[in-house]
């Protein structure tokens, strides 16, 4: 009987404690997107804007350089928060669309670029600063966001570890755009996509380890 009255009086407690706090996704989206931009900041402070931006975005391959990883970003963020709710399907195969874009624009200007060009096309003056700077501006915004999305639901945690890196690391890279003057699709299709990549990397295996139930 003691034991009866015991679990009664546990589930009247649990039924009358407060309701935890709704997890805010656009919220913890705006945080994330907040901490990119903090960091490219600095590092635009350290380093200054590429003399010649206003110019240079009115040129669309330089212009694509900015647009696409931000449509990544964009794309990526909204879609990692959904992951919270595990009955949602957030729609990754738009990220096919920027991604699809930035193929073709590495392969028209390869076709155009004569042979002995391309090596030097594709590494550029500046790549252990481009991959150093979008992997350094992406940590704290991947580590950042997966702790926060610890108090979500998602049933999928190395897709939603995997998007906020995405997400983290395509915000870098768009901002660091406006302080890199590599403007051949050859050098930032290849070098800023590694950078995507390794964020994205970094954010399936932080999210495989601690957003798993």
């Amino acid at each position: 009987m003691s034991q009866r009255q015991t679990t009664e009086d546990l589930i009247a407690s649990l039924a009358a404690m407060p309701a935890p706090p709704r997890l805010r996704m656009s919220r913890i989206a705006l945080q994330i997107a907040g901490l990119v931009g903090i960091g490219l900041v600095l590092l635009l402070i350290g380093t200054g804007l590429r003399p010649d931006l206003a110019h240079a975005l009115t040129t669309p391959v330089t212009l694509a350089k900015n647009a696409i990883p931000l449509a990544l970003a964009a794309i990526a963020l909204p879609a990692a928060m959904m992951t919270a709710r595990p009955e949602a399907e957030p729609p990754v195969w738009l990220l096919l669309l920027p991604a699809g874009l930035a193929a073709a624009l590495f392969v028209a200007t390869l076709a155009e670029t004569p042979v002995a060009q391309i090596p030097r096309g594709i590494m550029g003056n500046t790549v252990a600063a481009c991959l150093t700077s979008i992997t350094a501006l992406s940590l704290t915004p991947i580590v950042v966001g997966i702790a926060l999305m610890r108090r979500g639901a998602t049933t999928r945690p190395t897709l939603t570890g995997a998007l906020i890196g995405l997400a983290s690391g395509a915000g870098a890279a768009a901002g660091y755009a406006l302080h890199c003057a590599e403007d051949n699709p050859l050098f930032y299709v290849t070098w800023y996509g590694m950078g995507i990549c390794i964020a994205t990397l970094i954010g399936a295996m932080l999210g495989r380890r601690w957003l798993r139930w």
